[in-house]
């Protein structure tokens, strides 16, 4: 019996644990990226320069007559938010280049790029296809407004345009490599190779009830493209023009591009085709859908004094048809990539 007096055998020390690593430092943004995001923010300025200027009086740009002199205050209101949302292109970009990006929560992260990505999508694609379209002597000079009701001075549409086009390019070139760098893993290998876990029947059912739904807004925007103007109010119908149809052609494309790739994602078919490439048409398609059909939607329930410019019913409901199914296939194509950061 050991006595009290003396100590007792030593108990063995427990294994010493390393500590782990710390995690690397994000490096510094390199030179493409900081020129990129200059770029970006230049991009922005003919924006918000001129709506700045409108909410302070100024009538630069905008020709005597123009329909936008006729609501002043709404115009105004819509002109501030304007500016508060084009800015946010600027908060973007310092976000996917500095280091301190990479632990904002994905989800503060995704709604904005994808919006943002959504928004600007098919002026990127539908603006060069106009001026391509008025070149070639089609009826329209990639404006807006018919000819005999001014709408902006004809400069305005290539200055802000163009900005917008300089934003999309940026935005999106940096968003890749951010992703890149964050979540490289999510789009590894071919929609066969995907685990079943990451759908689930639930959503595989609303991936293809969305894209089913897609189609008939997208149908619409079709039909409006090659000249229907039965079922439009009459200044819109005035107004359809080989410039409209383009828009219209070009939103009938990512509805159907929409419809077609995140229901490939859902059901992992064709097993072939690569993940990252379908993720990135889902995610530009779905945003191009719903925040358009959003934006739209909301402007069908503004106040206006001309009886003309009231939108019809079956204007209204394509609108909102097409701001559902965006929303509807972008929530699941966020479920999908929710699961995939759990099982990649």
């Amino acid at each position: 019996m050991t006595s009290p007096m003396l100590p007792g055998p030593a108990a063995p020390e427990p294994a010493r644990v390393p500590d782990p690593a710390p995690a690397p430092a994000p490096a510094p943004a390199g030179r493409l990226r900081r020129t990129l995001r200059a770029l970006a923010v230049l991009g922005t300025l003919p924006y918000i320069g001129l709506k700045v200027a409108w909410v302070a009086g100024s009538e630069a740009g905008i020709p005597e007559g123009s329909v936008l002199l006729e609501h002043p205050g709404l115009m105004a209101v819509v002109n501030g938010i304007s500016v508060v949302a084009d800015a946010a292109v600027v908060l973007l970009a310092m976000l996917l280049t500095r280091p301190w990006g990479l632990k904002v929560r994905a989800w503060l992260l995704a709604f904005p790029v994808w919006a943002a990505m959504g928004l600007l999508a098919p002026i990127m694609t539908a603006y060069p296809a106009q001026v391509v379209v008025a070149l070639l002597g089609g009826p329209g000079s990639a404006s807006a407004g018919p000819p005999d009701e001014p709408f902006l001075d004809p400069w305005v549409f290539p200055v802000v345009y163009g900005g917008f086009i300089v934003q999309g390019l940026t935005l999106g070139i940096l968003f890749a490599l951010y992703s890149r760098d964050r979540w490289a893993h999510l789009w590894r290998g071919r929609l066969g190779e995907l685990p079943a876990t990451v759908t689930g029947p639930g959503v595989r059912a609303c991936a293809v009830a969305g894209a089913v739904l897609a189609l008939v807004p997208a149908a619409m925007h079709l039909l409006w493209a090659c000249g229907l103007t039965a079922d439009l109010s009459p200044r819109p119908a005035a107004v359809q023009d080989a410039d409209k149809a383009v828009v219209d052609a070009a939103r009938a494309v990512f509805l159907l591009v929409a419809a077609g790739t995140v229901p490939a994602l859902a059901l992992r078919r064709p097993a072939g085709r690569r993940v990252r490439t379908t993720m990135a048409l889902a995610w530009v398609s779905s945003g191009a859908a719903g925040c358009w059909g959003a934006y739209m939607a909301l402007v069908a329930l503004l106040p206006l004094a001309d009886p003309g410019e009231e939108p019809t019913a079956l204007m209204t409901a394509t609108y909102a048809g097409e701001m559902i199914t965006g929303f509807l296939l972008a929530g699941c194509l966020a479920v999908i990539l929710s699961r995939r950061s759990r099982t990649a």
